[in-house]
């Protein structure tokens, strides 16, 4: 257990909890059974957690409730988990729900910030270096990849995947799969273009961009069938990494082929 100046008098620690010494609990915290803190880990006051793992140099502010047990009627009290990766900011009144299915848990990777009043539903997955803008909520098994943005007051269906570096505009409804790289908005989300200024920032060089806009513009602009268009993308910008995993992404896409729309961004 951490040094009891790290915990503050008014917070209550469960015996079966695991603390690093240098980590900080603060005001009327509740720390339940089998919740395990990582270093540097700072909890602030009136944050409940239990059946969690937080990783290192995690911030966990005011109010946040993590580890309760799923909104799924499917669940019936088996042992499951949360799992959360280092350095993470965790603004106040999140929540985030352990997983339904024995053994399972819901996870967050490393380097996430997920802002006020965010929730991810059980199962749930976040990979790392993602953002969830306030009031957007995440229904259970949804998957997102690594860097994706997240406006606020976005919503979720169950089971949907949103591609690494895509960017998800505000108010927006993903009732499918988002492609990666992509910009969409809408209710439902459309396609909107490449995420341009995403993939500048995370260092794709401009060949790599020019390829990946020729991709959309095939697929979302061009009115080509939408199977002929996916072919001839991988035939012609294939030897690009990134496309190939856009191609290889949309073949997978649960709930057939993503929504286009008339106008593309470009």
């Amino acid at each position: 257990m951490p040094d009891v100046a790290r915990i503050h008098s008014t917070a209550i620690v469960e015996k079966d909890c695991e603390v690093a010494d240098d980590a900080a609990i603060g005001p009327y915290a509740i720390i339940r059974k089998g919740t395990v803190i990582g270093p540097r880990t700072a909890v602030d006051a009136h944050v409940l957690l239990e059946n969690t793992t937080i990783g290192a140099d995690c911030r966990i502010d005011f109010g946040a409730a993590i580890g309760g047990p799923p909104q799924d009627q499917r669940y019936s009290g088996e042992a499951t988990r949360v799992v959360i990766g280092d350095r993470n900011v965790i603004r106040e009144y999140v929540t985030i729900h352990r997983a339904t299915g024995e053994g399972n848990a819901t996870r967050v990777g490393d380097d996430n910030m997920l802002m006020a009043a965010t929730h991810l539903g059980h199962n749930c997955e976040v990979g790392n270096g993602v953002m969830i803008s306030t009031l957007s909520g995440m229904s259970g098994h949804t998957i997102i990849e690594d860097k994706v943005i997240i406006g606020g007051m976005v919503g979720s269906h169950q089971k949907v995947r949103v591609g690494k570096l895509a960017m998800v505009s505000g108010l927006s409804k993903m009732s499918q799969d988002v492609p990666p790289y992509s910009l969409v908005d809408g209710k439902p989300a459309r396609v909107v273009g490449p995420n341009l200024v995403g993939l500048r920032r995370a260092g794709a060089d401009g060949e790599t961009r020019k390829a990946l806009q020729k991709a959309f513009r095939l697929l979302y602009r061009s009115g080509i069938e939408y199977p002929r268009a996916l072919e001839r993308v991988a035939s012609e910008l294939g030897s690009f990494p990134e496309v190939s995993y856009l191609v290889e992404f949309l073949k997978r896409v649960r709930d057939g082929r993503v929504g286009r729309q008339q106008e593309v961004v470009h």
